[in-house]
């Protein structure tokens, strides 16, 4: 079930609203939790069992952890907290990485690890990572245990950020599982925010999406210079207003339920840098990584070599963390090596330069690094690199880049726009009078363009829903 839907908007989510503020405030988590697993089973009944599983084993262990902490067993809790990471890495090694590892020995003659063909559970990158942080906080004395199975289901099956995050720490919603606040101020905030995020989707997103596939299915011989850009142009804006939109809608659907979710992009393509870009793309990932890995590592406290390597060891595990392929560990080992030149040297001398230069720097590698990222055929994904630099097939530009650049131009303009914070700057200097006016007014008439695109249209992807 896609947030992006005519059932979701106009069944689903009514049912959900109706059911949740009829219900009196101490039941109101156990509803939401019998909610949030019919979402999740929707479409995969059985995995509802994984998460049950998941639920019971992190549950159970912050409760020891608590405990042996409590009594001075810090060995205990310890090797408690090691358990539960354990157990949250060898059920995402498995549904996810064990075919890919198995096809990968295979192919240089290593038969001994069967292909499975399990498919690969919805969401399970978020949710491993969200229940994951639980026991560890609780070890760190960041968040108190949670005593009650009923909220602790409630945070791991929460279903606004369930399938495709943000990736929410047990100690940043810890206290509003137990208590919020319900108001109609937040609730409206909720619903402007969702429809922010469906337009994005729906409007922007499913807009650009036809583009990027016309290039990246087009025979090798066929693509133009100019077609490989544009195509990877519409890639970037495609995938930004198709993850940040998806999260935008779980923001505003958590404060309709009286969550506050940390916002999870701002603005990632007016960055100077790619240091710059990585703290406003996909932030709760790049939390998560920062905090429960680099810097357990040593983060910026080792120097050189060891620097090095940790930061490797980090965007190693970014990478492969978006997918059981090659091309992800070579993106992340990408942008570990420009974040370790940014660091070392080349940040200082970045610094110096005329601020147009530093915005051309990174969207330059940003674009390459997303030829990396959606290209997982490396049979197709030299041909498409060494395109953008002049050794196209189908040489520099031909009748064929033509037809979709005045096919896709406004709607391109449109979504550079967009992804900058030039609208925002606009409202925020209107007259609180004028705001009044026009909230409803473009709330409305993005409503009824959405609806009518939903209506009609069968192209609806979610990128991050194989993640």
């Amino acid at each position: 079930m896609v947030f992006s839907s005519v059932f979701f908007v106009f069944e689903y989510l009514a049912v959900v609203l109706l059911a949740y503020y009829i219900t009196p405030l101490k039941w109101r988590n156990l509803v939401l939790l019998i909610l949030n697993l019919i979402f999740y089973g929707w479409g995969e009944p059985v995995y509802i069992l994984i998460m049950f599983l998941s639920i019971a084993i992190d549950y159970t262990h912050g409760l020891l952890v608590d405990r042996y902490k409590k009594r001075g067993e810090d060995g205990k809790a310890r090797r408690t907290v090691a358990f539960s990471v354990i157990f949250n890495l060898a059920l995402l090694f498995f549904f996810k990485y064990w075919d890919f590892i198995a096809g990968s020995l295979a192919a240089v003659g290593l038969t001994f690890m069967p292909k499975l063909g399990l498919s690969l559970p919805i969401g399970i990158s978020f949710y491993t990572f969200q229940t994951m942080s639980y026991t560890i906080d609780v070890y760190r004395g960041d968040a108190k245990a949670q005593r009650n199975i009923i909220n602790f289901g409630t945070f791991v099956t929460l279903f606004p950020q369930l399938i495709a995050g943000p990736i929410i720490k047990y100690k940043d919603l810890g206290d509003q599982i137990d208590h919020r606040d319900h108001t109609a101020v937040r609730f409206a905030s909720g619903v402007e925010v969702f429809m922010v995020g469906l337009a994005k989707k729906v409007l922007l997103a499913n807009g650009l999406g036809p583009l990027w596939e016309a290039f990246r299915d087009m025979p090798v011989e066929q693509l133009t210079t100019a077609g490989a850009w544009l195509g990877i142009v519409a890639y970037s804006l495609h995938l930004y207003f198709d993850f940040s939109g998806y999260s935008d809608m779980a923001v505003g659907l958590g404060r309709m339920l009286g969550f506050e979710f940390l916002r999870n992009f701002n603005y990632p393509y007016i960055s100077r840098s790619l240091t710059e870009f990585w703290r406003r793309w996909h932030i709760s990932l790049g939390s998560w990584f920062r905090e429960y890995l680099y810097i357990p590592l040593g983060g910026n406290r080792v120097k050189g070599l060891r620097f090095f390597f940790n930061l490797m060891v980090v965007w190693a595990a970014t990478g492969i963390w978006h997918g059981a392929s090659w091309n992800f560990l070579l993106w992340g080992l990408y942008y570990g090596l420009l974040l370790a030149a940014e660091k070392f040297f080349l940040g200082r001398w970045l610094e110096k330069r005329p601020v147009w230069f530093q915005h051309v720097y990174a969207l330059f590698f940003i674009l390459i690094g997303w030829v990396l990222f959606a290209v997982e055929d490396f049979s197709h994904l030299g041909p498409y690199l060494a395109a953008l630099f002049g050794r196209a097939g189908g040489g520099v530009w031909n009748e064929n880049f033509l037809y979709y650049l005045r096919s896709y131009f406004l709607i391109l303009i449109i979504g550079w726009v967009a992804a900058l914070p030039l609208a925002k700057n606009v409202w925020n200097g209107l007259r609180e009078r004028t705001k009044q006016i026009l909230l409803p007014l473009l709330l409305a008439a993005g409503f009824l363009l959405c609806t009518c695109y939903l209506v009609d249209a069968t192209y609806n992807p979610f990128l991050y829903f194989r993640f």
